[in-house]
């Protein structure tokens, strides 16, 4: 007998769901017969997401606004019973450039959705968990690899993915006491418009550089599924997932 329920009673809020990474885990969730929140900011790409399936759920709110996430916490977890697990995903990327170069209202943009909103989202449904019955849950926080090895011009994504590994082990160590597991995903490279964004970024200031090594996004979205299915009493603490040629691991 397994030891998680079945899965069509499993629940998974997911930030950022309108498009890229977040767009591709609620598809995959929703075709495992997942009941999936989808929390963005768009409404009409959380309609194109949804497809008028009765097991998704959209919730447009933004990311940096505690008082909305708090709300869609509460209102998704009021309609399944219960939050299984959050996918903390939202995210930007802020034009390239050196440190004096960058825009203060770019860093700041940065820090507002790539950390405010993943604690604000985290906090939520950390408290969520902790008060329902049975008591637990998990939290994937979508980080980069970007926190390990940056790309050149990128201080405000770098910096702001690096805290995510710190919020990823604090929360780590607080979620134990609450049956709450936390664990992070780094993913390089999948084929996502900011990915295709970067590249395009990449081409025109070096038109004879190498063309940028990518991988599907729905292998990313099955490694997110992956850490999801897993009993309570086990977690993937840190994963990375990306396109096997990319320059990450070497010399260069």
């Amino acid at each position: 007998m397994s030891r998680t329920e079945p899965q069509q009673q499993r629940s998974i809020l997911i930030t950022g769901a309108s498009s890229g990474i977040g767009r591709a885990v609620a598809e995959l969730f929703l075709d495992e017969g997942w009941q999936v929140g989808l929390l963005a900011r768009r409404v009409e790409k959380l309609d194109e997401v949804a497809q008028g399936r009765s097991s998704a759920h959209i919730l447009s709110a933004d990311v940096t606004d505690p008082v909305a996430i708090n709300r869609a916490v509460d209102l998704f977890a009021a309609r399944v019973t219960r939050l299984d697990v959050l996918f903390n995903n939202a995210g930007i990327f802020t034009p390239a450039g050196t440190i004096d170069e960058i825009s203060l209202e770019d860093w700041f943009a940065a820090v507002n959705v790539n950390l405010n909103g993943m604690f604000l989202a985290a906090r939520a449904a950390f408290a969520q968990m902790r008060k329902q019955s049975p008591q637990g849950g998990r939290i994937i926080n979508n980080g980069s690899i970007a926190a390990h090895v940056p790309r050149p011009q990128s201080v405000p994504y770098t910096a702001t993915k690096a805290a995510i590994t710190g919020l990823t082990r604090s929360l780590s160590l607080d979620g134990r006491a609450f049956n709450i597991a936390c664990g992070q995903i780094d993913i390089g490279n999948a084929r996502t418009p900011m990915v295709a964004d970067l590249s395009e970024r990449q081409a025109e200031a070096d038109p004879s550089a190498r063309p940028m090594e990518t991988f599907a996004v729905e292998d990313a979205a099955r490694s997110v599924l992956h850490m999801a299915k897993l009993p309570l009493e086990a977690n993937v603490q840190f994963m990375t997932v990306m396109a096997t040629k990319m320059p990450y691991i070497g010399r260069g």
